[in-house]
């Protein structure tokens, strides 16, 4: 499968470049993925599109102040570094309790700006003394080790929200707060859940007024989400590890509605990689794990049976995702009606629920 097959001409306007006015004013297109039929609403009136008794599940993941800017200490050049995740030793061996419990770590896998440039050995000067040296590399990545452990409140003073590459600005006071769910609760992404921006207080009391179960899993959203494909084959491609937590309560909500023949939504990607990483004979499992989970075209769904997300980049391993999901042809169609009509793309932009 050629991964020029999931590629689509976007006109750099309808990127959105900053959210909507109020949260929750986004527009909707609704997708039916056996039909290929499609009506335009506003995320605002999502609950009506939503049969009662579905199980919607969100990603309460929070998106961490993961960038930070160091000195070069030899050259003193200005590097940008993306905190991906704390790690367990110099290597970049992940660490489960490190990354789901949200402990501060001296070490830390990374990406950086001009990264051939950044070589085994260097080091910089980050704000209030801090320092860090490169102490491993890994293909794109570097690991880096801080002369003292990085906690939250350090990042919350020194570092920026890790606005995506195609927002061509700088991150702003706005940004704190749009750049993350209302929901948000467990830190830990270097990307936010975007199909979450959407809802408010009041999308939430709909949902529930029509008896839709709301239900919450934690995938903490790394490199793995947002690392473009490169290879000429999609099948080539590999996809970086990411951790996630299913509570309890989660897993036997689920299980009650696929018994129970109700349907299973996801809020977002990150939603589903997890729903479906966590299935075992067609059941979802409660509890912690990692997934390199690879979605696309030719993959059974075991566990989801609608989608709500954004509209998302040129071939990429999200738009091979939903493609997976309610079909290529189908998938590239909306999405050329979505641009005959001026839809806002990508991070900040509108909103499609596939049913």
């Amino acid at each position: 499968m050629k991964t020029d097959d999931f590629n689509f001409d976007l006109p750099e306007r309808l990127v959105a470049q900053y959210p909507v006015k109020e949260r929750g004013s986004s527009r909707l297109f609704v997708l039916n993925r056996s039909t290929g039929q499609y009506e335009h609403s506003m995320a605002a009136e999502l609950a009506r599109f939503i049969e009662p008794g579905t199980v919607m599940v969100f990603n309460d993941t929070k998106v961490r102040r993961a960038r930070l800017y160091g000195s070069a200490i030899e050259t003193g050049a200005m590097v940008e570094f993306l905190l991906l995740e704390p790690v367990a030793d110099s290597t970049g061996k992940a660490d489960a309790s490190l990354i789901l419990e949200n402990k501060g770590s001296q070490l830390w896998r990374t990406m950086t700006s001009k990264v051939k440039r950044q070589r085994k050995g260097r080091r910089y000067s980050f704000p209030e003394g801090l320092q860090g040296i490169i102490v491993e590399e890994l293909g794109e990545e570097r690991v880096v080790e801080f002369s003292e452990p990085i906690s939250e409140a350090y990042l919350e003073r020194n570092g920026h929200i890790p606005l995506p590459p195609y927002i061509k600005r700088n991150d702003e006071a706005e940004d704190a707060q749009r750049y993350q769910t209302i929901y948000a609760r467990n830190t830990g992404s270097a990307a936010c859940p975007t199909a979450g921006l959407h809802f408010t207080p009041h999308i939430m009391d709909s949902l529930l007024e029509r008896g839709i179960e709301l239900r919450w899993v934690t995938l903490h959203v790394g490199l793995g989400t947002f690392l473009p494909v490169r290879s000429e084959t999609v099948e080539n491609h590999v996809m970086h590890e990411e951790w996630y937590h299913v509570p309890h309560e989660t897993a036997d909500a689920v299980n009650k509605a696929k018994a129970e023949g109700r349907k299973v939504l996801s809020v977002g990607t990150t939603s589903l990689r997890t729903l479906e990483s966590a299935s075992q004979s067609g059941e979802l499992k409660a509890g912690a794990g990692s997934t390199s989970i690879f979605i696309y075209p030719g993959y059974q769904f075991r566990i989801v049976d609608q989608l709500f997300t954004n509209f998302h980049t040129p071939k990429s391993t999200l738009l091979m995702l939903v493609s997976a999901f309610a079909g290529r042809e189908r998938i590239l169609s909306a999405y050329e009606e979505a641009i005959r009509l001026e839809y806002r793309f990508f991070s900040y932009g509108d909103a499609m629920l596939i049913r």
